[in-house]
């Protein structure tokens, strides 16, 4: 009992301190993404956003029951599915109505959450848990990494090109990487439901 009373005090103090980097990110990256007109940070932020709301579900569940840590997970999935559709349609609608996203901003903080999402990663995987909620984290973790490599990209292309378009392809990909994370959530949790055996922390 010792040991799992540890592993889950470890788990609490790893979800508050990922939770606490996200919620950073969100207003980070919110205000660059408004400074910057651009859609990709924009996106990334919102993510970080719901990131740091589940970080806070997947916190309360530490501990719980399996079927109340794979509703938490099933949450954390439907909220980035509900992410990704509101990405694209803003996305559509500043195809629609135009943007003048500013390069130099979007690379400085990609990088800056590059970094961010790489120590929120390290952090989780250190845990080596099987638990739903630590493998929901982990998931939301490695989509923002991979996230930011693609702000990073489209913040040059925009220097170069001197056009929006990049900013808003890499805006739909945030999108279609946080579907397809919610949709591999979603599937995890209904395997732990069916083998709690294998969801255990």
């Amino acid at each position: 009992m010792s040991g799992d009373h540890d592993a889950e005090a470890l788990q609490r103090r790893t979800l508050l301190i990922v939770l606490a980097l996200n919620a950073l990110l969100f207003v980070g990256l919110g205000v660059g993404g408004l400074a910057a007109d651009s859609s990709s940070l924009l996106a990334n932020a919102v993510d970080n956003g719901s990131d740091a709301a589940v970080y806070l579900i997947s916190f309360l569940a530490v501990g719980r029951a399996i079927i109340w840590k794979t509703r938490a997970a099933q949450v954390s999935g439907v909220m980035l599915l509900i992410f990704a559709v509101l990405v694209l349609l803003d996305a559509l609608r500043r195809a629609l109505t135009g943007t003048e996203p500013v390069g130099p901003t979007m690379m400085i903080l990609a990088v800056v959450a590059a970094v961010i999402n790489l120590i929120c990663l390290m952090l989780i995987r250190r845990q080596q848990s099987s638990d739903v909620n630590m493998r929901a984290a982990e998931t939301f973790s490695a989509n923002d990494f991979a996230s930011n490599g693609g702000i990073l990209v489209a913040g040059g292309l925009v220097m170069w090109l001197n056009q929006s378009w990049p900013d808003l392809l890499v805006g739909v990909l945030v999108a279609a990487i946080a579907a397809k994370g919610g949709f591999d959530i979603l599937r995890d949790a209904r395997t732990a439901r069916r083998d709690p055996g294998n969801s255990t922390t």
